[in-house]
Formats: structure tokens, sequence, C-alpha cells
């Protein structure tokens, strides 16, 4: 506007100078010829005057081009303010709606927002407000927005990002994922079929798997005898995971000529951009299902970085065989004898087996000559553990390799040899700065793998068909150097670990878990001072039985025991509870919910084999086995972690997930 003014004050100063110039000039014509000035005066006054006329028009179509101007400017600020599709908001300090442009009343069933709650929108607006968000997004019904706050004005500017929240629905739903189809047990059925059972069986296989694959539209394609490769899109995942991959139970009914099923292990990778690391995602997904059993399926998200898991519900066959011991045990012996020494480490709050299978691997260093020792933390000991333990002291050469997590750090190299047993999972250690203080690590377990996991590791024997890891280190033991020795106690600690591991031989037990058991008979292992360890104080036989009287059956065959909320219980009262509730007439599973000496809510769930419970402990951020798992929680009531426990439950029967 100010330059619309100064063009013509420019102007009219330029018109005076020349009427000061051409008066000049009048006075000398004057003066020389007074008749030629008269005319020349009267030619002046004309022009003056119709100067001053244009010049005063100028100004008054200028003065009216600035109102139409300033007029037309505060037409299109109402017309923006009021039409544009922006929502414009201002609001108050009780979050109430003192002001809304029309566009807003759009997303609102009322005839005006001015006056209500701002939550009437949606109900996390105020939340955001709260924490004093300057921008966010919201859902308005089927429209998304994305909102920005002036804070000082109490003012929300919101655009309308429905059409960009599809686009990128669009495009997420479009990645690129990548499977792999792996027959478990494959070689192990064809291996003694003739030509054409073999090819039979292919052709089931391949005709089961390509109908699946055309009818969810995947690309599949064998790359081998027990291997496909899958290619698909993320809006095709999203549907799999909806029907809880049926083609792992279609696949399982197909019985061999042996009367084994075949069973599937899948590995699905996604969210990353680059293809080498999408095929190394998949890859680590198979691993992953593969070292929980097989027969389910693993999905790896690079975005999330979380692990969703589904089938399971099987107990995996027993594959294992004793050319692999032999050819662990080998290397082990290999790993030993290159360190400078030996350390041996269970989970926190160890069991016989733990220790059991702890013993078992510093007789694998003694019997190399190389030193070893085992950490141990005796203020984190149950009472069974505790008579073991105290045996234990009474042997003095025995007890002299057990050191305290303390001392195992003085002592700890980069040449170390680290051995975990009966655990996998770093956060469980006795000691986990002990994992990074070495170079060298070795995981002995017998658990299904879990997303947890040691970081290279130099050797891993794990295998979910064992009974226990004290049997799989009495097998490493057998193809130790001939001078290796047990003596009673210690062949008694690996026998105590089996038995307790598998109920007292009822629970996972395979004739490998008999051989182990023969072998440690054959070693002085004495049965009695085994249930001299097992035995239990009579107030804590009492107190296990009134938690188990408040025992509830869901869905006709799981039982749920729920703890009184006045009542604490040790871990392992809740475990043995769980354990006596799976020798009731019906039942097939049970669950033992209570709060334990340390304030967190303990469950213990065991299985006959039919329901996996470790798949359903998983959901509630625990883990274990098939048939024995637990999970601790925390910031959480009984009866909540009971309500939790029983949806989870239901969602396992309804579909199979186990994330």
């Amino acid at each position: 506007m100010p330059k619309i003014k100064d063009k013509p004050v420019a102007m009219g100063r330029h018109i005076i100078g020349i009427y000061v110039l051409s008066f000049i000039l009048l006075v000398f014509l004057f003066y020389f010829h007074w008749i030629i000035g008269s005319v020349m005066t009267v030619l002046f006054a004309g022009s003056l005057y119709y100067s001053m006329e244009r010049e005063k028009q100028l100004v008054n179509q200028t003065e009216a081009y600035i109102s139409t101007l300033s007029y037309r400017v505060k037409k299109v600020g109402e017309e923006a303010l009021l039409e544009m599709p922006i929502g414009i908001i201002l609001y108050g300090d009780n979050y109430q709606i003192e002001w809304a442009n029309p566009y807003m009343n759009h997303f609102n069933e009322a005839d005006s927002l001015i006056g209500e709650k701002i939550d009437v929108l949606a109900k996390d607006i105020p939340s955001f407000l709260k924490d004093e968000k300057e921008t966010f997004w919201i859902t308005i019904g089927p429209y998304d927005f994305q909102v920005y706050n002036k804070k000082e004005e109490r003012l929300l500017y919101l655009f309308d990002r429905t059409k960009q929240t599809e686009l990128h629905t669009l495009y997420q739903h479009e990645k690129t994922v990548l499977g792999i189809i792996f027959l478990d047990n494959y070689e192990e059925i064809t291996q003694n079929m003739d030509d054409t059972a073999k090819s039979q069986i292919n052709s089931q296989v391949t005709s089961i798997l390509n109908k699946w694959s055309n009818q969810q539209g995947i690309y599949l394609k064998r790359t081998s005898q027990e291997r496909f490769m899958a290619l698909m899109n993320q809006n095709i995942l999203s549907e799999l995971e909806k029907s809880k991959f049926e083609i792992l139970d279609e696949v399982r009914e197909l019985i061999t000529d042996k009367n084994v099923p075949l069973t599937l292990s899948i590995g699905i990778g996604l969210g990353s951009e680059e293809l080498p690391g999408l095929g190394e995602l998949t890859q680590s997904s198979l691993d992953l299902a593969l070292g929980r059993g097989g027969d389910q399926v693993v999905i790896k998200d690079d975005n999330s970085g979380k692990v969703r898991f589904y089938g399971g519900k099987t107990n995996p066959m027993e594959k294992r065989t004793r050319v692999r011991a032999r050819v662990i045990s080998h290397a082990l012996k290999e790993l030993v004898k290159e360190s400078d020494q030996i350390l041996v480490m269970g989970h926190k709050a160890p069991d016989m087996d733990s220790i059991g299978a702890a013993i078992g691997v510093l007789k694998i260093a003694a019997a190399n000559d190389v030193e070893g020792f085992i950490v141990l933390d005796e203020d984190d000991i149950n009472t069974g553990v505790k008579r073991l333990v105290d045996e234990m002291k009474e042997s003095e050469e025995l007890w002299s390799y057990f050191i305290d997590p303390g001392s195992a750090l003085d002592i700890v190299t980069k040449d170390t040899l680290l051995v975990v047993v009966d655990t996998h999972k770093p956060s469980l250690v006795q000691e986990e700065k002990l994992i990074h203080k070495t170079e060298h690590v070795v995981v002995i377990d017998h658990h299904r793998r879990g997303e947890e996991f040691v970081d290279h590791p130099t050797l891993v024997y794990m295998e979910p068909y064992a009974s226990s890891t004290s049997e799989l280190v009495t097998e490493l033991l057998e193809y130790q150097p001939s001078k290796l020795s047990l003596n009673m106690l210690e062949s008694t600690a690996l026998l105590a670990g089996i038995i307790v591991d598998t109920n007292s031989f009822t629970l996972r037990t395979g004739s490998r878990t008999f051989d182990a058991a023969s072998y440690l008979r054959s070693k002085g292992a004495d049965t009695v001072l085994v249930q001299k360890f097992l035995k239990e104080d009579l107030d804590i036989y009492v107190r296990r039985s009134r938690l188990i009287e408040n025992t509830n059956i869901h869905r006709g065959h799981i039982a749920i025991s729920v703890g009184n909320s006045r009542e604490r219980y040790g871990p392992v009262v809740i475990a043995q509870a769980a354990d006596t509730l799976l020798m009731m007439t019906g039942v097939e599973a049970s669950f033992v919910i209570s709060e334990r000496e340390d304030g967190r809510i303990g469950i213990s769930a065991r299985s006959l084999g039919d329901v996996n419970v470790q798949v359903i402990m998983e959901k509630m951020n625990g883990g274990g086995h098939l048939t024995n798992a637990a999970t601790q929680l925390d910031d959480m009531a009984v009866i909540d972690a009971y309500e939790w426990l029983k949806e989870i439950i239901d969602e396992y029967y309804e579909g199979g997930e186990t994330e």
C-alpha cells in the first residue's frame, strides 16, 4: 500500500518544479515583451488548472483502488478462514472449544462444536495437549489429521492427511516379503524309502504347497528337496497371519508310510529395504524356527525389531543322533584344550538340571587337563538345590571349584571359555557381564530357542527334543577321553537334573533319556540320594495344598490355580503346585498364578504335550519348554494376570498364534 501512495506524491513534486520554472520564464517575458507575457500567462493558468484537476482525479482513483483492494484482501482472509479445507480450533484452559471454523463441523454430528470438550473429536487430543506436543496425528472417523498446536494462542490447525496415509498404507502393503519353507524331517522320513515312495511324497508335498501358494498369490519356487523359496507382499502376509498359517496343519496331516507326520518350518523376513538384508532376516527366522523345534513360522520385522511366532503346538520329533553328540563332544574338547581356563554358568535361581549340567561340563574340562570353575550365587538358590549344595560342601574337592560371580569377573580373560548351560538368554544367566568379557562362549541348552540369544557364540548345542541339559551333557561325557571319571556325587547331581526335568521320567522322556540315566547309574549315581534332595518340608506341602485349593478348570481341561493376594510363595512351590495339578484326572495343562516372595507375580505352566505352554508363556514375556514354562510379571495384580492368561489361552485355541 505505501508504494501506491508514494507514486502521486513524487509526480506532484515534479510538476511543482516545472511550474516554478515556468513562472520565472513568464517574468522574463513580461520584462522584455508584455503582450507575449500576457498570452503565456493565460496559457500557464489554464495548464495549471488542468493539471490540478488531473492530479485530483488521480488521487481519487488511487484512494478508490486502495479501498477496493483492502476490501478484497479482507474478504479473501474471511473466506480462507471459513471456507478453506483446513480445520481451525481455538480452545480454552479446560480444553473446551471456544471457536471452530465451519470446516470442522463436517466431522461432528452436532451443528456446532463451540462449547464442546475437545475430546469429542478424538479421545487422545487432551493427552497430546498436556504433553505440549507441537505436532501430532489423530483419527476422526475415517479421516487422518496432522495437527499443529500453537500453545501460546491455544490454537490448533488440522490438515487432512487421509490420502497421504492411504498411499503410505498401500506402499507398506506392497513391500516385498521373503520366506523360506523347510521340510523339517524330510531327510529322516525318506532316507530308507525307495524311489517310488519318495517320488510320491514329493508330489504330495509339492501339490499341497502349490495349491496354497496359488490361492494366496505367492510366488513359490522349490530350490532343493527340502527347501522352497516364497515371495509375497505384506498384504498377503497379513492375510496369512489372520489364518494363523493353516498350511502347517495341512502338511502335518500328510502321514507317511512310517506313520510319522511331515512338518514345515517357515522363516519370513520383512521391513528391510535392501534385498541382501531381507535375505539375512529370512534365514535368521528359519534358523530360529528350527532351533525351537520346527513345525512353526517365525517372522522377523526389521522395522519394529520384533519377532512373531505361529504354530509350534506339537512336540518336536527327536532328530538328534549319537553322531551329532560325538561331533559336538569332539568340538567342545578342542575348544577346552585351546582355552586358558573354563567357566561354567547356569541361569539365575539354578535348579538341579542347571547345576548337574555345570558339574558335567566341569568334568569335561578336568578330563582334558584344563582348570575349570562353576559360577554360583549361594544367595540365589532354593531349598531343593540347597540340599545338593550342602552335600557338595562336604566334598571339599568338588566344592573348591565353585566360585561366586564377583570372583569369576576377576579371573575371566579373553582366552577363557565360558560355557552357558540350561539357558541361552543373557538376561537369565548368573552374571551377564561374563559373556562380554570373553570371546569364546558355548551354549548347551534343551529349551526352545527364543528371540533373545547370546551374541556370536563359538559353539551351540541346543536340542529341544532332549529331556534336560543334564541328558545332553551326559552324552557328551561319553565321548571324552577315557581317563574321565565321575564319582557318586557328581553322577547323582546329573541324574537329579534329569529326574527333576522329566518329573521322574514321566514327561519329555525318550529312549536316549534312559540311556543317559543308565550311564550315570553305572558311574555310581544314587537314586536314594536323589530322593533325599527332592524331599520337602511339611509346611511347604501344606502351603502348596492351600494354593491348589483355589483351582478353576478353563475350557474343560486346563487347570488354573490363583493364589491368595495376601500370601506369597516361592517359585519352587508354585512350580510344584503346577506339577501336582497336572496329575489330576482330565487335566491336560496346568497354570499356577501367585505373588512371589520378591513381590512379582509368578506363573508356572505345565503340560502333558498336547498344549504348548511355552508359546503361551512367551505371550506373557516368559518362555521355557513345550511342556514346562514360566513367566514373571511386574506391576500387576494376581487377578489381572489371571484374566490376561485366560485371554491368551483362548487366543491360542482359536488360532494358534504364538507371538
